[in-house]
Order: structure tokens, then C-alpha cells, then sequence
């Protein structure tokens, strides 16, 4: 598995803990919020709000919450006074690591300028518009309960259409095609196994390898820190690093 894709697992796992402190609910909350302004507040007729959706459900968010914040994103709480809109930014961590982070804000000039001094204490750089993402791209993302071997979960990709698969002992998932994402997740439940969680996300198609511990450590604190500005929803990063190197860099 792709360094990157195992961190960004242990990450999902932490986040409940990390939605104690409000952080991560207040990002979820903003997601649903824009995505059923942009489209019907019906996830059933809204691919993002759908995924926004499951995501704030995977995070352990209450649906009193999640339908307040559909219900603001409608505007049937009030006139809506934030003006929201997606943007990305693109840059390099060291050692030339490709990072794409993706925001929501209401002042892009704020976010731009948070996420570039991120980069520039951390030994990084931000980009131009352009220049990794094509490095990168869109999946459908599910994560499987109820796999115990990788054969197992070889099996159920084939059977199900899933285009890959990602083997985790702890967060096996399927990959697909961001428009089979629902028809694929539906197909695992009619199998018998859990979904938790099926979302999009972001997959380096080109990877650079990390072998040297200080390395590890400047990339993964850069990528740590651009998660916890306020405007930023998800960060991606294209490294590959052995578990042993990734869980002793995270203290695990």
C-alpha cells in the first residue's frame, strides 16, 4: 500500500478522537453545508452531499447535526451569510513529495497565505495551479468490513466490479470509479459485508519513496499541520514508506 493511502487510514482512524475537540466537525459541517447550497439538500440527488455525508457519518457526527448543517445549506435556517466556495492548492514537501490539498474558505487571499507559510516553515513549497495535479487522480473510495484476508477481499473486487483494492488489516477498502461509487457499495452490502464510510478521494498515480527518517518526519508534520488549518478539507500526498518507517515517525 501506497505510504500516503496508510496514512491517511491511521488519520481517518484518529478522527474521532480529534472531533472531540470540534475541528473536525465544524470541516464536516462546512462540506455539507456547501454541497447542498451547490445542489438538491437531498443526498439522493446529490453525489456530494452524499459523500459529505458519509464521511461526517464515518467520523461518528450526529444526524441532528448533519441535517442542520443540510438544513443551513438550503437556507432553511436564515439567509446564509458565508460565502464558501472550493479551491485547491498544489506544492511540493521535501524531497520533492507532490501535495494536494483541497479548502473550503470565504477569503481566498487568508487561505492562500495560511497554507503558504505551512509550506515554507516545514521546508516545503506552494506551486502554481497545475503543477502536481496531474499526479493525482479521483477514486471511489470504500472502506470494507467484515474482510479477514486479502484473498478475500481480491475476491469480492472482482465479484463486485471494484477497479482496485487496498489492503489494510485494520481499514481494507475497495477502489472505484468516483461515478460506481454508490452502485459498488451497494453491490458489497448485497454480499453480506459492511460499508463504512464511501467517499472520493484523491489517489497519486506516480510516487516518490521515503526512506530517510528525518525526511519522513519534515513530511509528515508539513502534511499534519496543512490538515489542521481551519480552511483545509483534505490534504494528499504522493510518498510510499515502509509501516515500520511510517509508525515509528508517528509514534505508533
Amino acid at each position: 500500500m501506497a505510504g500516503h493511502s496508510k496514512w491517511a487510514n491511521i488519520k481517518r482512524q484518529k478522527a474521532r478522537v480529534d472531533a472531540l475537540k470540534g475541528q473536525t466537525f465544524a470541516k464536516l459541517s462546512r462540506e455539507i453545508i456547501v454541497a447542498a447550497r451547490m445542489g438538491l439538500p437531498d443526498p439522493a440527488g446529490n453525489f456530494r452531499l452524499r459523500t459529505a455525508i458519509e464521511k461526517a457519518k464515518a467520523a461518528g457526527m450526529s444526524q441532528e447535526n448533519i441535517e442542520r448543517a443540510i438544513a443551513k445549506g438550503a437556507g432553511r435556517l436564515g439567509p446564509d451569510t458565508e460565502n464558501l466556495e472550493s479551491v485547491r492548492y498544489e506544492g511540493y514537501a521535501p524531497g520533492g513529495v507532490a501535495v494536494l490539498i483541497e479548502a473550503l474558505t470565504d477569503n481566498r487571499n487568508r487561505t492562500a497565505g495560511e497554507i503558504r507559510a505551512a509550506f515554507n516553515k516545514h521546508g516545503g513549497n506552494l506551486g502554481e495551479t497545475g503543477c502536481v495535479g496531474w499526479m493525482f487522480t479521483q477514486v471511489g473510495w470504500i472502506p470494507v468490513t467484515g474482510v479477514t484476508t486479502e484473498e478475500d477481499l481480491l475476491a469480492l473486487a472482482l465479484e463486485v466490479g471494484a477497479t482496485s483494492y487496498e489492503w489494510d488489516a485494520e481499514t481494507p477498502a475497495l477502489l472505484t470509479d468516483p461515478q460506481d461509487l454508490d452502485r459498488v457499495a451497494a453491490a458489497v452490502q448485497v454480499k453480506g459485508y459492511g460499508v463504512e464510510g464511501a467517499t472520493t478521494r484523491w489517489q497519486p498515480t506516480t510516487t516518490v519513496t521515503i526512506t530517510d527518517p528525518d525526511q519522513a518526519r519534515k513530511v509528515l508534520r508539513l502534511l499534519d499541520v496543512l490538515e489542521d488549518l481551519d480552511d483545509v478539507q483534505s490534504v494528499t500526498a504522493n510518498f510510499e514508506m515502509d509501516e515500520a518507517l511510517l509508525g515509528a515517525t508517528m509514534g505508533l
